[in-house]
């Protein structure tokens, strides 16, 4: 049988894209994967284009895009009539995203350098740790 037609179960699926089968069900039900060709048994059979969907979804995932914006590509990539700029738009976003995320990073970075620079270790008993009493302090 050619690799194109060739089909392989869902344990194989999750296996080549490096996930676990509640992964692929999961995708399934969000339908973000098409629904496989069945056997006469049930049995799921899928493809090199379901492959190659997982991996993309999987990529996009791993860079935070949000389910919805994934399915908004996948949607793009399904309905040829769409631009570039509609996943260059996307891709902005998230880049903002990434940003803000990393500036929370950067304030939590100096925070906890600050709690860090007020203790000198083992001179303090636990009571009297200034970062112990730093963490009491911001949580009232």
């Amino acid at each position: 049988m050619k690799e194109a037609n060739k089909t392989f179960s869902v344990g194989t699926l999750a296996f080549r894209a490096e996930c676990n089968i509640e992964t692929v069900r999961y995708y399934e039900n969000e339908n973000l994967m098409p629904p496989p060709p069945r056997t006469t048994g049930g049995h799921r059979q899928y493809s090199k284009d379901h492959l190659k969907r997982l991996y993309f979804i999987r990529r996009c995932r791993e860079l935070g895009f949000p389910i919805e914006q994934v399915r908004q590509m996948l949607r793009i990539i399904d309905e040829p009539s769409h631009t570039c700029e509609e996943v260059k738009d996307l891709a902005r976003l998230q880049i903002l995203v990434v940003q803000e995320k990393l500036d929370d990073l950067n304030r939590l970075k100096e925070a906890l350098g600050e709690m860090f620079s007020q203790c000198s270790g083992g001179g303090y008993t636990i009571e009297h740790c200034p970062i112990i009493q730093a963490l009491y302090r911001d949580s009232c």
